[in-house]
């Protein structure tokens, strides 16, 4: 299963968490994706869809 918005292409970022000591690790910031039932071509759907999709009204539940 991919962590990719159905709707945007939106996906995980990477980088690093930096310490007061200059230690780097790596990080990832996902996208906050929530599965709902929407209409795709006249057939009802789950689909993977980030948060700010769902508040611009991108998709109909």
């Amino acid at each position: 299963m991919a962590r990719v918005c159905d709707i945007c292409g939106k996906k995980p970022l990477v980088g690093n968490n930096v310490s007061h000591a200059n230690n780097k690790t790596k990080k990832v910031s996902r996208p906050n994706l929530q599965e709902v039932h929407t209409v795709v071509n006249g057939q009802r759907r789950k689909v993977k869809v980030c948060t700010r999709c769902i508040r611009s009204g991108a998709i109909t539940k």
